[in-house]
């Protein structure tokens, strides 16, 4: 399965465009947790999200989405827990 986000700004007065994106393979999905790619690239991020949280790397007062928090200490995981990205 594949994902990515293509994400489109603008950076010190100009106009940018990122592309980020992973391929995950069922089979390696399969054998690390016995199901397949979609659930394995569904399930990583929520975890990982959920471990922000619990270990205070997102906190804030008041309702956030998860968007506005600093994305750097997720992607630094990410790719630890079986989801390498790249640009």
């Amino acid at each position: 399965t594949s994902i990515g986000c293509r994400i489109k700004g603008i950076k010190d007065g100009q106009e940018k465009t990122y592309y980020v994106w992973n391929n995950c393979k069922h089979q390696d999905a399969f054998d690390d947790v016995s199901s397949q790619g979609v659930s394995y690239t569904t399930g990583v991020p929520a975890m990982l999200g959920a471990m922000m949280f619990l270990t205070g790397k997102w906190k804030k007062p008041g309702v956030y989405n998860v968007e506005e928090f600093n994305p750097d200490p997720f992607m630094e995981l990410i790719g630890q827990y079986g989801l390498p990205w790249q640009e």
